[in-house]
Formats: C-alpha cells, sequence, structure tokens
C-alpha cells in the first residue's frame, strides 16, 4: 500500500512562499537544501504551486524542480491537464516542455517581452484595437519574419512555442498563440478563434468584429470574409464558429494537430504521447461538466 508523503505545515507553506521568488543567490541556494532536506514533502509542494494561478511563482516553482530534478514534463503537462487552471502561456510552455525538458521557459518569456516592448514603442495612445493591431503586425510579421509555413506545414516544430519563436515560422494556431501573448502583455484583449480548418485571433472591441489572420501576414478579415472562405472549403459557417475558443480547446486543438504531424513523420511514439494528452483533456472535460 502506498503511502502519501507527509504535506509541509501551512506555516512552512506560507514561509517558503514569501521566499520563492527571492532573486537572492544565497536564499536560492538555501531552498534548495532545504527542499532536498523534505524530500517528498517538498516535490508535492512544488508541483502544486507550479500548476497555481500565480504565474510568476509557478515558474519559480518550476525553476526549483528542475534543479532539484524532480520534474517530469509529461506528468506535470498531465497534471496542468487535470488541473483545469487553464492559462494560455503556461500550457503553451509545459506543452512544449513534454519534447523539450530543457526548455529556456525564462529566455521564451523575455523574447515575447521583447516584441511587446517594441509594440509599446511604436503605439500611439489612444489607439483603437485596430490600430494596434496593425502595429502587432508590423512588429511580428513585417520586423519580426513571422511567417507561416506553408513548405513543411506539417513538421511538429510548428506547433512549439519555443520553436516558433526560434525559427519565426509556424501553423495558425501556433502563430495565433504568439500573437495573444503578446497582445496580452501590451493591454489588448484579444480572443483565439478555432474556426473548422483554420485558426485566427479575434478582435470584439470595437464595434464589429474582425479576425487577424496570422497565418497570412496578419490580414484583417470581416466576418463575411470569414464566412466566405469556409464555403469555399465546403464548409457551412455558423455563427458559433466565430466565437472565442476556450484555452482548453487551444492546447487540445494544438495536440490532435501533433498526433497528426508525428504520424506524417512516421514518429509513433509521439503520435501516441499527444494521443494521450488528447484523451486527458476530454476526459477531465466530461468529469468536470458530469459534476
Amino acid at each position: 500500500m502506498l503511502v502519501p508523503p507527509e504535506r509541509l505545515s501551512e506555516g512552512m507553506q506560507d514561509a517558503l512562499l514569501s521566499l520563492l521568488d527571492d532573486p537572492s543567490g544565497h536564499v536560492r541556494k538555501a531552498l534548495l537544501a532545504h527542499f532536498i532536506q523534505q524530500g517528498p514533502a517538498a516535490l508535492q509542494f512544488l508541483q502544486e504551486i507550479s500548476r497555481g494561478p500565480n504565474r510568476i511563482i509557478a515558474w519559480h516553482a518550476r525553476w526549483f524542480l528542475e534543479e532539484l530534478r524532480f520534474a517530469d514534463p509529461v506528468a506535470e503537462f498531465r497534471g496542468f491537464i487535470r488541473s483545469l487552471n487553464y492559462e494560455l502561456e503556461t500550457g503553451a510552455l509545459l506543452l512544449s516542455r513534454t519534447v523539450s525538458p530543457d526548455l529556456d521557459v525564462a529566455g521564451c518569456c523575455r523574447a515575447l517581452d521583447e516584441l511587446a516592448d517594441r509594440c509599446r514603442e511604436l503605439i500611439v495612445e489612444p489607439s483603437s484595437a485596430r490600430e494596434k493591431c496593425r502595429v502587432l503586425n508590423r512588429v511580428l510579421f513585417h520586423e519580426g519574419g513571422f511567417h507561416g509555413n506553408v513548405e513543411h506545414y506539417t513538421d511538429p516544430r510548428n506547433s512549439f512555442i519555443d520553436q516558433v519563436l526560434a525559427r519565426r515560422t509556424g501553423i495558425p494556431i501556433s502563430l495565433s498563440v504568439i500573437y495573444l501573448l503578446v497582445a496580452e502583455r501590451v493591454g489588448l484583449s484579444l480572443e483565439p478563434v478555432g474556426l473548422p480548418g483554420h485558426f485566427v485571433v479575434g478582435c470584439y472591441l470595437d464595434g464589429a468584429p474582425f479576425f487577424v489572420d496570422t497565418f497570412d501576414g496578419g490580414v484583417f478579415r470581416t466576418t463575411d470574409e470569414i464566412f466566405s472562405a469556409l464555403r469555399a472549403n465546403h464548409i457551412v459557417p455558423k455563427v458559433t464558429d466565430l466565437a472565442p475558443t476556450p484555452v482548453r480547446e487551444v492546447l487540445c486543438r494544438s495536440c490532435r494537430n501533433l498526433v497528426n504531424h508525428y504520424q506524417a513523420a512516421g514518429n509513433e511514439a509521439h503520435a501516441r504521447l499527444f494521443a494521450g494528452f488528447v484523451e486527458e483533456f476530454e476526459a477531465t472535460y466530461t468529469r468536470h461538466a458530469q459534476s
């Protein structure tokens, strides 16, 4: 019979939380030594914090997990799926770590921060949401060189945020995720929109909604244009197609894409891994809906 690890006391947890993001090297070394001494209880504490709502503290918890070699990226992503606490940036980075355990999380965040900083330099307030999106388009697609990978669409690297940031190319959903994370940093509230067979970014802030096609250099599309494109692909459009897509479904859809793309590459092991994530998302959603 397995005995669950003894939990750290509430007072100890509060004390550790207050120190977790301390930049002092001496403090971090002392914390590492303490976590090693606590063993399984520290592992449980750090894993719970790493899946918590505070993104900054969560990243520090993951740093300690990596330093202590406690982290299992696959188990960590499964834990994220089961937590129902879905946040796009955290989910996208955890997804990437399942195949790149040594992923430089801080480097990815810095790259997004730098793109957002450049956008802030160019945004002149007051600006409409459409004008801010034009600035994002300039920074991402013209200055940054982000583009849709038409020639090698099924390359699995197109789905991982770290690879898209490094290679400046991806598929509609991953490019949309980059766009959304940069927009969030400049205070622009946009939405992921998972169309049948395509993925765009939706803006519902300035009167009539418009949609940013990140795979096509950030072209703005109207509702009528979206519907015409769907009809051209023999899809009968519905108004609900234009509704924002929950973060859960964005990440699950990325996993579905990876199942197909790894199968196309002949990598059955990775295809099964991501099929398992899809099943986990669906099972978790079903349990939650029935509770």
